[in-house]
This record gives structure tokens, C-alpha cells and sequence, in this order.
């Protein structure tokens, strides 16, 4: 149960990192090199909070 409700939390954390993401390339004053940091960003938070939930067993 306890890897069931963390699992759906990160996935809410996941799509929304992700739909913030993609929302900014969507405008057409923004380029992708633009945005670019922002995805490296929101892969080292999404990778932390994976390594967080499953790995860390401190």
C-alpha cells in the first residue's frame, strides 16, 4: 500500500514538472534553447525524487 500511494504521487509530481515543461515550448516567442535548462532541471528534480522514493533506504 505504502509503494502504491507513493507511486501515484510521483506520478502526479511527474506530469505536472513535465506539463509545466512543455507548456513553455508551446509559446511562439520562446525557443527551445530556451527552455532547454528547464528540462535539464526538471530531470535532475524528477530523477531525485524517484531515487528519493525507491532507493534511498536510509
Amino acid at each position: 500500500m505504502n509503494k502504491l500511494v507513493t507511486l501515484i504521487g510521483l506520478s502526479f509530481a511527474i506530469f505536472f514538472l513535465l506539463g509545466l515543461a512543455t507548456t513553455l515550448t508551446r509559446s511562439m516567442m520562446i525557443g527551445f534553447l530556451d527552455v532547454l535548462p528547464v528540462y535539464i532541471l526538471m530531470i535532475l528534480a524528477i530523477s531525485m525524487m524517484l531515487y528519493e522514493a525507491f532507493f534511498d533506504k536510509k
